[in-house]
């Protein structure tokens, strides 16, 4: 009689419940988390608009992941150029599906990171873990210019930047390439997520150009209430964004996720505190960008720093961002670009203070991978306990990070402007969500002078 079994021998249950409840978490941070944050933070007649980019480009990027993009990012090395080593063999992974029922079961495997201890889950939940984390990059971004972006030019810029820009960052960095051969680490995606974001919505706003004047002269939130929801999840969810990054439930994720949470609140408590000593009203908008900062700034070392470092990090990261948000922008270039919700802030200067503040705190103490007798336990050393090169090469992978994402995104949107405009014509700029889905976020409640009825009317013949 055979003996059947439950799980293979390499997988461990425990492991995978954690992996794709952590995926999930993240999951939940793009839907519904941003979407109700954008949704409520934008006026009434840009809802739905938001909304429904942050839906689309969720969906965009699952299918190019498991069709090329995680192998991308995360599979055997490509060899530009013929290149067995240096920069162009260690700098992008061979594209290719990971779709049949091979690849979704086997035991995951990333090449050049898994030479210590194996994963013990499969292929397809590495696939799902990873892909939330693409998705929810280009959603960041899309704050910089909501209120003005094409929709139909979205479609192909996330298709394009998910493809050709975040998967060669991934792969550098989380695939075992270039910057982390040289020592370079990104816990949970400071760098290649926040700070990406951060430079590619800034270009990305100063290609498009800004909005309508009267709409950034009078930028009111529609429903504050969706904005606590979506920061509120935004909030919750992280702790599988940190905690599940050192793809085990073990020690080292709960020391992430309790960063984390300590992170973000001295972030959130610190920007009170700023708005009182500055004169101004604690306000809930503001207290979100605190909370997003501290969430953003701890991101790059939530299991690397010990819990004075992760308060550190989340009250050094909301002044770096208060002081940028409320006096920089004022100078140039920042004056000059409309960053619609500020993504240039509070993802990219909080990513940027967050991954330089790694190479200061890291904490040797913190083991991500305890090791076994003869065998090295995994760990790494900032600044303040004697090691000096984290911090070197933390910031030259920063600048490579701004460099590549800023020219890629400049690139790739003056393509895509050859075929679709980037911009919504003024007309549509006016109307909103009726021009260009052909209803509104709240029909029966607000009628509009153009459709009464809150909706457009169906094309003759339909």
């Amino acid at each position: 009689m055979p003996t059947w079994l439950a799980y293979p021998t390499w997988l461990n249950p425990g492991d995978t419940s954690w992996q794709l409840t952590a995926a999930t978490l993240v999951g939940l941070m793009s839907v519904p988390g941003l979407v109700v944050l954008y949704g409520g933070v934008m006026q009434k007649r840009w809802s739905v608009n938001s909304m429904m980019m942050s839906f689309i480009a969720f969906a965009l990027v699952l299918v190019v992941w498991v069709l090329f993009g995680f192998k991308m990012a995360f599979g055997e090395p490509m060899h530009i150029f013929g290149a067995h080593s240096g920069i162009f063999a260690n700098m992008w992974g061979k594209p290719g599906p990971v779709l049949s029922g091979l690849q979704e079961e086997k035991q995951a495997v990333i090449p050049l990171v898994t030479t210590g201890p194996p994963f013990h889950f499969s292929q397809s939940t590495l696939v799902y873990f990873q892909f939330v984390f693409a998705a929810i990059t280009p959603i960041l971004m899309l704050g910089s210019v909501l209120g003005r972006i094409n929709f139909k030019a979205w479609i192909p810029f996330v298709l394009l930047w998910s493809s050709l820009i975040y998967t060669v960052n991934a792969f550098m960095i989380w695939g075992g390439g270039w910057w982390a051969q040289h020592g370079a680490v990104d816990f949970s995606g400071g760098y290649v997520i926040h700070l990406a974001a951060g430079v590619s919505g800034f270009v990305a706003a100063a290609v498009i150009g800004p909005r309508l004047q009267r709409d950034r002269e009078v930028d009111a939130p529609n429903n504050l209430l969706m904005v606590a929801v979506g920061a509120g999840l935004l909030w919750m969810g992280w702790n599988g964004f940190n905690g599940g990054d050192p793809y085990y439930a073990g020690a080292d994720a709960s020391a992430a996720v309790l960063n984390t949470n300590l992170a973000c609140a001295v972030a959130f408590l610190g920007w009170v505190a700023l708005d009182y000593i500055t004169r101004r009203k604690p306000t809930l908008i503001g207290s979100v960008n605190g909370m997003i900062t501290g969430l953003v700034a701890i991101t790059p070392g939530a299991g690397y720093v010990n819990g004075w470092g992760a308060m550190a990090i989340g009250l050094i990261g909301v002044v770096i961002v208060y002081l940028a948000l409320n006096y920089l922008s004022r100078l140039r270039p920042f004056r000059n670009v409309d960053d619609t919700l500020g993504v240039v802030y509070t993802h990219g200067f909080a990513g940027l203070a967050g991954g330089l503040l790694v190479g200061i705190f890291a904490d040797p103490a913190l083991i991500v991978y305890p090791g076994v007798g003869k065998t090295a336990s995994i760990a790494i050393s900032g600044l303040i306990h004697g090691n000096g090169t984290l911090l070197k090469w933390q910031f030259i992978a920063a600048v490579w990070v701004i460099v590549f994402s800023a020219i890629g995104t400049w690139i790739l949107l003056k393509l895509i402007g050859l075929v679709v405009s980037l911009r919504l014509p003024d007309e549509a700029l006016e109307e909103g969500d009726l021009a260009v889905h052909g209803h509104e976020v709240y029909p029966s409640d607000v009628p509009s002078l153009a459709y009464p009825a809150g909706t457009a009317p169906a094309p003759a013949g339909a």
